[in-house]
């Protein structure tokens, strides 16, 4: 299935949510940002059980060609596939850190407790 290449956006949010929206690319690239070292596909997928391989890959795929990801083949047996934060997709990182406090912070609200220290 190929993608639209060239679209109007109606507002630059929009942009950003078509190219991180949706539950898995998100949860791909809060991973990939919390850890220095590129992953193993086999890691992601430890690390979010409930997405199907075939998703996984899917998801890894439109990330890598939107430009957020890269994909680095080792040449050797078993093969290894690594994905990583592009410069790009480390552009990123801010608005998944503040996703991952505000997250942090309606968790504890839902808990009956206060995490902000505000």
């Amino acid at each position: 299935m190929e993608r639209p290449t060239a679209r109007t956006y109606n507002i630059p949010a929009e942009a950003t949510l078509e190219v991180i929206g949706g539950k898995w690319k998100l949860l791909i690239l809060c991973h990939l940002n919390c850890v220095p070292e590129p992953m193993r596909t086999s890691e992601l997928k430890k690390a979010i059980p409930d997405i199907t391989q075939k998703m996984l890959i899917q998801q890894l795929r439109e990330l890598e060609e939107d430009g957020i990801v890269t994909r680095t083949v080792y040449n050797q047996v078993p093969p290894k596939v690594v994905y990583g934060m592009s410069e790009l997709g480390q552009s990123l990182k801010t608005l998944l850190d503040q996703l991952d406090e505000w997250g942090e912070r309606y968790i504890g609200s839902r808990e009956g407790r206060t995490v902000c220290s505000d």
